[in-house]
């Protein structure tokens, strides 16, 4: 495991773009897409840390959330809300630490949705967490009745 905070993310990880701006200025956060599922991933950069030197609860918390989030929209194709997440902290990463994550959604309603995020570093699992959703298509289904003209903007 690699202790430099320069070095490159994994292969077949690629600068995930288009995050909303917290998360954007906390990243950079990584992403892989393929065949065997999705991954997000950072390298741990000082900035990630607490005085310890370790990752600091509050960005494993904030980039779970993103993971659970994303799985989520995959699941439904509806923007959402976070109403609560539950997390488990387990074990530390340090700076220079490759870091990854992914999540599994296991139940969708008309309104809610459920999620599931583990977070690892290599085999080490480093932190869970599961969260529940509010599903907001009404507000995705407003805006594109506006952006086809068919409703009053």
């Amino acid at each position: 495991m690699t202790h430099d905070e320069d070095a490159p993310p994994p292969d077949g990880f690629t600068l995930a773009e288009g995050r909303g701006p917290f998360t954007t200025h906390n990243g950079p956060i990584y992403r892989r897409d393929g065949d065997d599922g999705w991954k997000r991933g950072f390298r741990v950069l000082k900035r990630h840390c607490n005085s310890f030197g370790l990752v600091h609860g509050g960005w494993y918390m904030a980039f779970a959330d993103g993971l659970l989030a994303e799985a989520v929209f995959r699941a439904s194709g509806a923007p959402m809300l976070t109403v609560r997440m539950t997390s488990d902290f387990l074990a530390a990463a340090r700076i220079g630490d490759w870091v990854e994550g992914t999540a599994r959604t296991t139940r969708v309603t008309r309104t809610m949705a459920f999620a599931e995020a583990e977070i690892r570093c290599g085999a080490r699992l480093l932190f869970t967490a599961s969260g529940v959703f509010k599903l907001m298509e009404g507000h995705a289904a407003r805006a594109r009745r506006r952006l086809s003209g068919q409703a009053p903007a």
